[in-house]
């Protein structure tokens, strides 16, 4: 399927550096490289989190793209240094060890973890060292993805497009925040709670409930909400599978390390009562020009109805798996002898359910900029202007009764 929004993303954990290249970005967008650093920072927080943490300091150097401030529509790159790979030179490096060479200094893996890419990866690719698999494989990539999802995400906000995030469920510990907390612009709120809780009560717990897993030598995993304010009518379509909205936001989200499960709007709940309870009811609302004039009475389809956004708010949840390195490391088979050992412990989070939610809301700005991009195209943030100014005012002439 054809893509106007291009991101690649290169490098590996302990490598020199993680890279994104982003193509398809108009000319003339106004970038403030704080709007990107501000993102990385806040994917490297919340309560948790392992010493990897303390050592990088996620800045993001644009390497091309941009100039005096705005996009020149030319693919922007971005490198994110790895403070550590100083650490790891010997065991990163580019040239081939010596036939003596001590696999300690290479940092070899021969005790690949239960629940991570380590044993799938080493089988699929031929590989004796799992150190080939897990650094690729690592949530480091995703530092690549919030970088240039900043960039969408500034894109979005010129068309009044917000994208938020709030950790609602850590453990057996469920968050109850108020509707009313949940405003466009709420992520600032979330961010100054240590795991992004908007319920004071529940972060308590939240926080208890990972404390005890790290004494446990265990992890946590979760689950968290984007909501997406300000989208109008009709991005997505019904007429094939692969232009469908919901088909490509839970794509996107489950792409992200640990994800195993994404509930839109109402989601599984949908499949326990009658439609009667389910289904959005409409009103006529003629201030709501970019739903053509219509609102609906709740938001249990979460924004999307047939494939395509209904202009009410997009909201998606995705539930986490607890991480796979322990410090009390589960049962695994040495590879190299065939004899039964422990995983190896690398270093890693007991949660890293907050981090993971700016993650999904950068995933979902890169889709939805990719979304908004098809649907109203553009060489230039002007061009792309008067398209969108075009569909908006034809949606409200069309509100009936006027």
């Amino acid at each position: 399927m054809l893509r106007r929004l291009r991101l690649t993303t290169a490098g590996e954990s302990h490598g020199p550096a993680v890279i994104a290249i982003l193509e398809g970005l108009p000319a003339g967008l106004g970038v403030e490289l704080e709007t990107l650093r501000r993102d990385l920072a806040r994917r490297q927080g919340g309560h948790g989190r392992g010493g990897r943490m303390r050592i990088e300091q996620d800045l993001g150097e644009v390497m091309s793209g941009i100039r005096l401030g705005e996009t020149i529509a030319s693919p922007v790159a971005i490198r994110i240094p790895n403070k550590d790979h100083g650490n790891w030179s010997e065991a990163m490096a580019l040239e081939a060890p010596e036939p003596d060479a001590d696999d300690r200094a290479l940092r070899r893996v021969h005790l690949p973890r239960p629940g991570h890419a380590d044993l799938a990866g080493m089988l699929k690719y031929d590989r004796g060292d799992a150190r080939d698999i897990l650094e690729r494989a690592s949530a480091r990539e995703t530092a690549a993805r919030v970088a240039a999802g900043a960039l969408a995400r500034s894109f979005l906000a010129e068309w009044g497009v917000e994208v938020d995030s709030h950790v609602v469920r850590i453990g057996p510990v469920e968050a109850r925040p108020e509707p009313d907390q949940l405003q466009p612009g709420f992520r600032a709120e979330a961010d100054k709670d240590p795991v992004r809780c908007l319920d004071s009560v529940g972060s308590r717990a939240m926080v208890q409930a990972i404390d005890d897993a790290r004494r446990a030598g265990d992890s946590l995993g979760g689950v968290f909400e984007i909501v997406a304010s300000g989208l109008p009518v009709g991005l997505g379509s019904h007429v094939s599978w692969e232009t469908r909205l919901g088909g490509r936001v839970a794509g996107a989200i489950m792409s992200i390390h640990a994800m195993k499960g994404v509930e839109i709007g109402m989601g599984f709940g949908v499949a326990s009562v009658r439609g009667s309870a389910v289904h959005d009811e409409f009103d006529l609302d003629r201030t709501k020009t970019r739903t053509g004039g219509y609102s609906r009475r709740r938001n249990n389809a979460g924004g999307l109805e047939g494939g395509m956004t209904t202009g009410e708010p997009l909201i998606a949840r995705a539930a986490m798996k607890p991480l796979s390195s322990l410090r009390r490391p589960l049962a695994s088979v040495n590879t190299r002898t065939g004899e039964p050992a422990k995983a190896i412990q690398e270093r890693s989070d007991v949660c890293a359910v907050p981090a993971a939610a700016v993650v999904g809301e950068a995933v979902l700005c890169l889709l939805l900029a990719d979304v908004w991009i098809e649907k109203f195209g553009g060489d230039s943030m002007g061009e792309m202007r008067c398209n969108v100014d075009s569909y908006l005012q034809r949606l409200a002439t069309s509100i009936p009764g006027k």
